[in-house]
């Protein structure tokens, strides 16, 4: 992993091209205004799911819904502190 700063304004201004970057060469970018750090920017780690892992999740969670391993609306606001 590797962390640059940018400015805020270069960092608008060029926000697609520092997507792309961070995405591709795993780049966190610390953005500054008037020389302190505001915001931290890292991409996010995708990982790309085979149709044969998709099939295999799909069919498992559908086992568990059979069985009746299910949450409610209210369980997951409870969980989620809503």
């Amino acid at each position: 992993m590797t962390t640059r700063t940018v400015s805020i304004r270069e960092f608008r201004d060029n926000m697609t091209k520092y997507l792309r970057e961070g995405q591709k060469k795993n780049i966190h970018f610390v953005i500054m205004r008037h020389g302190e750090p505001v915001a931290n920017v890292a991409p996010l780690k995708r990982k790309r799911m085979t149709l044969e892992e998709l099939e295999a999740e799909l069919a498992k969670a559908r086992a568990q819904a059979d069985r009746g391993e299910v949450f409610t609306q209210e369980e997951v606001e409870k969980m989620l502190g809503m």
